[in-house]
């Protein structure tokens, strides 16, 4: 049984809920009761299990730090923020973006608080919070307590995105374009589009709504990179994250997508409000700069069969009718072929060049520039494919199916495209995350065990630590930091993964307490001049789940002061050597988030 109804769990004790990190050298082991005191009746079994699989009997006395002779000095503790904050995101605030303009959307794009504005507290969970349900039942229930907010389920109760049934927020997989379901949906879709064999594996879901969309694509082993505003469908892209579905905030507005150029296999909009006929077709030209050749683009919805809908659309035939015409006119300027159209739902296919004897001809992007895209204006103009591109004889990109091109030697290296990387380079990486996965599954042995769905890797490098994990249980956002020396995140995509550009001196685009386990490997020796450390773990412990995890590599002094400020910020933490051994100069930082919600307890120390 998925849940009881009712508020049983109000009247229960706290009951056990074990978190952990076991190894070698040490083991975290605490009792906190979330579930059964939410009325779940499934942590008893998953603490119990969680007991049984884990070897305790090595609690070790060791202190890394005391035993190398590290004094760490006082720790600062760090005051919960005042529970108005509880689903705060620093940079799409509802007040800030209010002082902004709506021409464009602009306003719902990121507008990141000053230095003077900036929170120096710790985001509080909501009274109540739970461990969410694992993948799949994750798929279909959310705890109401983790994002209680009920105005989708009376603002979309036709389109049956969303129910509520007693303590859970239940999802039954429809949509506004597929209210009995995704499964229908998506089967219509891989009549045109080959969703089976593995040569589609990335998806771009823009206006996501609470992803069902990309939920259900699981199912063909497709990964979809889902996206929506901030806006009056609140918590949307929380409850999609809430669910296990990766999902940012995020807008086409004015700005370039964070994605780099010719990333993804498929792109999806359902019904999602973009105006794809105005500013000159602006938005399909930056669809087309992260579609790669031989991808496709589904639009379902207005204004696609507008002869039969205009009515209960309740708009005029003749302004569907032209925003339709402009479309059509922009994917003939773009080279892309139309594929299908029935029902509402349209399909083109992106090939690899343009017709020379095209008229008009379109205007060319400056290829140098085409992954330069971090607050970039978008631009009226299409991104050219580079010449080094292997195509297939249907004008598509020569990928290999997925799973097989999550190993294989990426053409962006093997033709040069990522400047200083060889073949050798990016195997020698892939084996020494290969290594360096193994070790952290020694120390945290519920790496494999499902209890990390959403994970994020905070410099991803060439996703060699994503490509480690790859199970069917858990999905990794690699962020390329946009100050990193080299821009991989091309090679990423090709790998069949999925990621993002970001700053990481300013907050992520996303809810708090969205993600089970960050990684963040030298990140900090990264940022050492570029802004304060202490900023960027107060953003890791906003969207840090209580009782998640985070290992963070880097130097032993770098690690030292980690390990300070996340004391006061109530982390448990451990740092052990290298797998190699002690002599070298990298160390592993393993870390737990305690659990603490609004109004428990206003002390965040450890001491």
């Amino acid at each position: 049984m998925m849940a009881t109804k009712g508020n049983s769990g109000d009247n229960r004790s706290r009951s056990s809920m074990s978190v952990f990190i076991v190894a070698g050298l040490c083991c975290f082991f605490y009792i906190l009761g979330a579930w059964q005191r939410s009325g779940f009746g499934k942590g008893d079994s998953i603490a119990v299990e969680i007991t049984r699989q884990t070897d305790c009997s090595i609690l070790s006395t060791l202190n890394y730090e005391t035993h190398h002779g590290i004094d760490e000095g006082p720790v600062k503790e760090f005051k919960p923020c005042p529970n108005r904050y509880i689903d705060y995101t620093p940079c799409q605030d509802q007040l800030r973006a209010m002082t902004f303009p709506r021409d464009n959307m602009n306003y719902r794009e990121r507008h990141c608080p000053r230095e003077e504005e900036k929170l120096h507290c710790l985001i509080p969970a909501p009274k109540g919070y739970v461990t969410p349900f694992r993948w799949p039942q994750s798929r279909d229930y959310v705890p109401y307590a983790n994002a209680p907010y009920r105005s989708l389920v009376v603002e979309k109760a036709i389109q049956n995105w969303i129910q509520y049934e007693g303590n859970v927020f239940k999802f039954p997989g429809g949509g506004t374009q597929f209210p009995h379901g995704a499964d229908a949906y998506i089967n219509e879709l891989a009549a045109v589009i080959p969703m089976d064999n593995g040569i589609i594996r990335t998806a771009l879901d823009t206006g996501c709504g609470v992803a069902s969309w990309g939920a259900y694509l699981f199912k063909k082993n497709v990964i979809a990179m889902s996206f929506a505003p901030r806006d009056s469908h609140e918590a949307q892209v929380q409850f999609a994250l809430e669910r296990g579905v990766p999902a940012v905030i995020g807008v086409l507005g004015t700005i370039k997508l964070p994605y780099p150029s010719r990333a993804f296999d498929m792109a999806h909009c359902s019904r999602c409000l973009i105006p794809w006929s105005g500013n000159d077709g602006m938005y399909m030209m930056e669809v087309d700069r992260v579609l790669r050749p031989g991808g496709y683009w589904v639009l379902s919805g207005p204004p696609i069969n507008w002869r039969n809908n205009f009515v209960a659309w309740q708009r005029p035939k003749e302004e569907l009718e032209e925003e339709q015409r402009k479309i059509e006119d922009t994917a003939k300027l773009l080279g892309w072929e139309k594929k299908h159209e029935k029902g509402e739902i349209a399909i083109w296919r992106k090939r690899l060049g343009f017709h020379h004897d095209q008229d008009p001809q379109p205007t060319m992007c400056d290829s140098r520039n085409a992954d330069d895209v971090w607050y970039k204006k978008m631009e009226l103009c299409v991104t050219p494919s580079p010449e080094t591109i292997v195509h297939d004889e249907d004008g598509g990109i020569a990928w290999k199916p997925y799973p097989e091109r999550l190993n294989v030697l990426p053409s962006g290296i093997s033709t040069g495209s990522v400047p200083g990387v060889s073949a050798d380079t990016f195997q020698d990486d892939n084996k020494a995350w290969k290594k360096h996965v193994s070790a952290y599954k020694r120390t945290n042995k519920l790496l494999d065990t499902g209890r990390y769905r959403n994970i994020m890797d905070m410099n991803a490098g060439f996703g060699s630590f994503a490509a480690a994990l790859d199970s069917p249980k858990l999905w990794v956002m690699n962020v390329m930091p946009t100050i990193a020396e080299k821009d991989t995140l091309g090679v990423i995509y090709e790998r069949g993964l999925i990621g993002i550009y970001h700053d990481w001196c300013e907050a992520f685009s996303t809810y708090p307490r969205t993600y089970d386990l960050i990684h963040a490997n030298g990140i900090f020796s990264l940022y050492k001049d570029k802004c304060d450390a202490e900023d960027i773990l107060l953003e890791m412990d906003r969207i840090l789940r209580p009782e998640g995890a985070a290992i963070i590599r880097d130097h032993m002094d770098v690690l030292a002061k980690v390990s300070r400020t996340v004391k006061g910020m109530r982390w448990k933490t451990k740092i052990v050597d290298h797998e190699d051994g002690p002599l070298v100069t990298e160390k592993v930082l393993f870390a737990v988030k305690q659990y603490w919600v609004a109004d428990e307890n206003n002390s965040t120390s450890t001491e």
